[in-house]
This record gives structure tokens, C-alpha cells and sequence, in this order.
């Protein structure tokens, strides 16, 4: 989604969806819902443009049957005076969670820069967007505090230019497994390795390769400044 290619999440889809990989679902609809559930969590990192794209492109080149399950699920994050509270702990707690024990000092050092930056990243963000809302539905899959860490350091990697965001998240991903959160979860498969010094370089080169790979060699297409708009 960084690299604003949707064919390559269609072609993701049908690797995960491949006999060769889909261990733990046998579930073209749930595996569509978690890298749809991906896609919306990167608007905090990417932006709301490459999300709309690279989502709609996504659902139109998925089989039929699996658009129509997916046409059946309902907005899980709708802010109310009864969602609300829970909402805005969920942001608090996550963000303690990544930045502890430097929350407050980089709450502080966010607000000199606008005082409503810090609100609107762990209210907006961190709650109602990455943190994940109730779910009473089974078959629809969460992302889960690790995996959360993961997508923020591959994104922030294939930006490239936010190196001191792409640590902040290594550190965050680290700590997920220090302060019981991961535990709490389903296991990630590799997840503890990849918190650690030997998976952390080698997610980092993974995602350096799938850039040169989509990218052709160019880089990162996050801001090319390329074909113009078609209005």
C-alpha cells in the first residue's frame, strides 16, 4: 500500500490464500478481511488516499463470492457517547504500551509542535484507528498489538526519510513481548524473532526488497510525483 500498488496486494492475496501457505484458515473471506483491516490501520502512516485506492482496487479483484461475504459486515468503529470512553483508553493504552517509559515526554515534545497533535494521534489514531474495537464477530479477524508493530515498521520503512518513527516502532514491537501484551493475543508465528535484533535487520531487508522489487529499482514510490491526476 506504500508503494500505492494494488496489484501486488491481489497478488499477496492469492499467495496467502495458496495451498502452499494458508496454514491456520482455510478462509478466502477471513484473509481478505485482515489485509483489508491492514489497509485501513495504514491511513495513520500512509495517508487516506493510498488507503481509498489501494482498498478499492483490492475488493474489485477479489472472486465474487468473497466481495459478497464482505459486503455483509458491518462498521465496528463508530463513535458514540457509549463507544467513546472505551475508545479513548484503548488509544492511552496502546500508546503507553509502544513509548513507555517516554510516553509523557514525547506527548509534551508533539504538543509544541500544535497542543491538538498529541490529541488527535493517540485519541484518533492509536484509538479509534490501531488499537483494535470489540469484536464479537470470531470470523473477523483483529491485528493485534504485535502485528500492529510490524505493519507500522514495514510502512515507515518503505516511506523511507522517517528513520527516527521506524525505531520508535522496533522499540514498541520489542516492548509488546517486556510487558505481557503479546502474550495476551494470539501468537504471531516468528513474532518474538522478529522483536529481536537478528529478525529486526532481516524484516527491515525484506521490506527494502519488496520496494526495489515493486519499485522496479527507483525506490519508494510514496511521493514520486509521477502520471497526473486523471480528473
Amino acid at each position: 500500500m506504500t508503494m500505492n500498488s494494488p496489484q501486488s496486494l491481489l497478488e499477496l492475496y492469492g499467495l496467502a490464500t495458496s495451498p502452499n501457505y494458508n496454514k491456520g484458515h482455510d478462509n478466502k473471506v477471513w484473509t481478505a478481511e485482515l489485509m483489508r483491516e491492514v489497509g485501513l490501520k495504514c491511513i495513520g502512516l500512509n495517508g487516506v488516499p493510498r488507503t481509498i485506492n489501494s482498498l478499492g482496487a483490492f475488493y474489485n479483484g477479489l472472486p465474487q463470492d468473497v466481495q459478497t461475504e464482505l459486503q455483509k459486515r458491518k462498521p465496528r468503529r463508530n463513535l458514540t457517547p457509549q463507544t467513546l470512553p472505551t475508545t479513548l483508553t484503548r488509544g492511552n493504552t496502546l500508546w503507553e504500551s509502544i513509548y513507555h517509559p517516554f510516553s509523557s515526554k514525547l506527548t509534551s515534545k508533539l504538543a509544541q509542535s500544535h497542543p491538538d497533535l498529541p490529541v488527535f494521534i493517540i485519541e484518533a489514531e492509536y484509538g479509534a484507528l490501531f488499537s483494535d474495537p470489540p469484536n464479537p464477530n470470531p470470523s473477523v479477524p483483529n491485528i493485534g498489538r504485535v502485528l500492529m508493530s510490524l505493519l507500522a515498521v514495514a510502512v515507515l520503512r518503505a516511506q523511507t526519510g522517517v528513520g527516527p518513527q521506524v525505531v520508535s516502532h522496533m522499540f514498541g514491537l520489542r516492548k509488546a513481548f517486556e510487558d505481557g501484551t503479546a502474550a495476551a493475543e494470539e501468537s504471531v508465528e516468528g513474532g518474538e524473532w522478529l522483536a529481536g535484533d537478528e529478525g529486526g535487520m532481516w524484516m527491515l531487508g525484506v521490506v527494502d526488497g519488496i520496494v526495489g522489487a515493486i519499485g522496479e529499482g527507483r525506490g519508494t514510490s510514496f511521493a514520486p510525483g509521477g502520471e497526473k491526476a486523471k480528473l
